[in-house]
């Protein structure tokens, strides 16, 4: 294992640390594992809480910030935060006209998150809501969609809800458009590498130098299959015709595109990707609105890629385009 760290035990702690001292204007941390933004938001709104394993940057963390998150809580690398931290993370949202709970469909977020919000519904009398991101076409067939994993979908997600709450919206106004927004979102990614977590010290799965694998989760679950690399144009090919079966984009319509690296994966082949992508939204006639390439959600290390498309009306063309400053995502 080659990793720039110290000790594998201080992996999150120090990131957290190097990210606040980083953005300071951005983030802050009032406790261990429990990021929030630097200064509250000048009037009440509707809080925005996440949370989950660290190693995904800039899930979940990242996305903290002014018109998008108020809070996060961090677990170590690929596991839950507790149920107390999450707590404290829906304390420091809260200012009074409830709280957006927005997160990934894994099973120990969803206890642990559950625990929370009893815990201050009871104690603090704070108004809580859910919204799972379950955008992950690979993980389970249509018919049993509330099974399917959220991978990096659930930024659009983020933005969305953010930017509604600004607006002074409703608690459930919020989560409307959290819902909305996320039943309109398709992702499905491909490894070529596995990843090493810190405190392991040697890869999560096994692959083959000349071996990809189409659908797999970005903790290393298992995806839709495994064979021998292809081109970039046929990588791209299969995924658009996946999130195309489902989303039916036609002429007329509107979509964002997020083209994302789980980790290694260089600008430049994101940018091959996109540029087949493109020419099958074209085809469509539907049309590109506020297309992202980068790292937006990773898997530490991981070789490989993820294509998200996000189905826009007119309502959520606008919430897209809606101010919003993080150290990771800016408007």
């Amino acid at each position: 294992m080659k990793k720039i760290l110290n000790k594998p035990e201080n992996y999150v702690d120090e990131t957290l640390a190097g990210l606040c001292l980083a953005h300071s204007d951005i983030y802050r941390q009032p406790q261990p594992r429990l990021i929030t933004r630097s200064q509250k938001a000048n009037k009440p709104k509707v809080g925005i809480v996440t949370g989950g394993g660290s190693g995904h940057l800039p899930v979940f963390t990242g996305y903290v910030g002014e018109g998008l998150l108020d809070a996060a809580a961090v677990g170590d690398v690929f596991a839950s935060p507790s149920a107390d931290l999450m707590t404290d993370a829906i304390r420091e949202a809260n200012s009074g006209l409830g709280v957006l709970l927005l997160y990934g469909n894994y099973g120990g977020d969803i206890m642990n998150f559950d625990m929370a919000t009893e815990t201050v519904d009871f104690e603090d009398d704070i108004r809580c809501t859910t919204v799972l991101a379950t955008d992950d076409v690979a993980s389970a067939k249509p018919e049993e969609a509330h099974k399917r994993r959220g991978v990096a979908g659930m930024i659009y997600g983020f933005k969305m809800a953010g930017a509604k709450a600004l607006e002074g919206a409703s608690l459930d106004e919020v989560t409307r458009i959290a819902k909305k927004t996320m039943e309109n979102t398709r992702t499905i990614g491909c490894a070529l590498t596995s990843c090493t977590l810190p405190a392991v010290g040697h890869p999560t799965f096994d692959i083959g130098e000349d071996e990809m694998e189409m659908g797999m989760g970005i903790h290393g679950e298992p995806g839709i299959w495994r064979d021998k690399l292809r081109s970039a144009d046929d990588i791209a090919q299969e995924m658009f015709e996946r999130l195309q079966a489902e989303l039916s984009l036609k002429a007329g319509d509107k979509v964002s595109v997020l083209v994302n690296s789980l980790g290694a994966t260089p600008l430049e082949e994101l940018y091959i990707l996109y540029n087949k992508v493109a020419q099958f939204v074209e085809k469509t006639g539907a049309t590109i609105i506020h297309p992202l390439i980068g790292r937006y959600a990773t898997s530490m290390e991981m070789t490989g890629a993820s294509l998200t498309l996000c189905k826009l009306d007119d309502e959520l063309e606008a919430l897209m385009n809606a101010p919003a400053h993080c150290a990771f995502w800016r408007v």
